[in-house]
């Protein structure tokens, strides 16, 4: 057996081990720390016992006071339910008017239609619901299908040019490069542009008026503000569908785009279309 090795300056033992003429002193570690550390092994143990924490086959162990986050979780998601049941069932019973009407409904029916717009909505408005090309601006004040809450409401339930919804707005601009001259063409795409003070070719205005008169004012209206009851948008407002400028406005009297949009209330149900209807027509573009 080795003799014990002390440290001439300390008095303290050596652990034998030594590096660069360097040798490791034997200091006990601090009684506090050491009975810490013991306690935090005994801590460990209690724990686990008491509550979930080693894992099974299919299932883990459920602790002697059977907590379960899970449990809790759930608990608070069903306790919120019940509170704002009574909301939903207004919602569910009212009118989208008279829910407008109800000042503290309404407010409920905004945060959640808030809400479900940012699940089903963004995709295509954006998440201001300032949209993109071919996606509806739900800011602005001019509206293809009306802006009041009902056409809001009937919109979103049932969808436009939506073939699994027969109550779905439909309306479709014929492609005019069957029916007009490409000179026409231009000359309509400039008197087009002018009304937004964007015309390329002034000089074709006054011959752009006439095939317009002729052929776009039925359904755009002869002062080209348009016509919700038909979906033909305003042709004077500043925010193009689709594009700005003669060149686009042409290309699109040439071979029109066609938007799509689905039907929400079989996918959503009543009472979340109501509330969606709500928070678009709080945005402030609604009529």
């Amino acid at each position: 057996m080795s003799e014990k090795q002390i440290d001439e300056l300390s008095g303290v033992e050596t652990t034998g081990h030594e590096w660069d003429g360097i040798q490791e002193l034997n200091n006990p570690m601090p009684r506090w720390w050491l009975w810490t550390f013991y306690a935090t092994i005994v801590w460990a143990l209690v724990y686990s016992i008491a509550y979930p924490a080693w894992p099974l086959i299919s299932t883990t162990t459920t602790g002697f006071l059977g907590y379960s986050s899970r449990a809790d979780v759930k608990n608070e998601l069903a306790a919120a339910e019940q509170a704002k049941s009574a909301y939903v069932e207004a919602v569910k019973a009212k009118s989208v008017g008279e829910i407008l009407a109800d000042q503290n409904l309404r407010q409920f029916a905004t945060a959640a239609g808030s809400a479900a717009f940012k699940v089903n909505c963004i995709q295509c408005h954006g998440s201001g619901a300032q949209g993109s090309p071919g996606f509806p601006n739900l800011n602005d004040d001019e509206w293809l299908w009306g802006g009041n809450i009902d056409q809001i409401y009937q919109t979103i339930a049932h969808g436009v040019r939506f073939d699994g919804d027969e109550d779905t707005h439909v309306s479709e601009m014929p492609a005019f490069a069957d029916v007009l001259e490409p000179q026409q063409i231009n000359e309509v795409a400039a008197y087009v542009a002018s009304l937004e003070g964007q015309a390329d070719t002034p000089d074709l205005v006054p011959a752009g008026a006439q095939v317009f008169a002729d052929n776009c004012a039925a359904c755009h209206g002869e002062n080209a503000k348009g016509n919700k009851e038909m979906g033909a948008p305003d042709l004077t407002d500043a925010i193009a569908l689709y594009a700005s400028g003669q060149a686009a406005i042409a290309r699109q009297v040439r071979q029109p785009k066609h938007g799509a949009m689905p039907a929400w209330g079989e996918r959503l149900g009543d009472v979340k279309v109501k509330e969606l209807a709500i928070f678009v027509h709080s945005l402030g573009g609604g009529e």
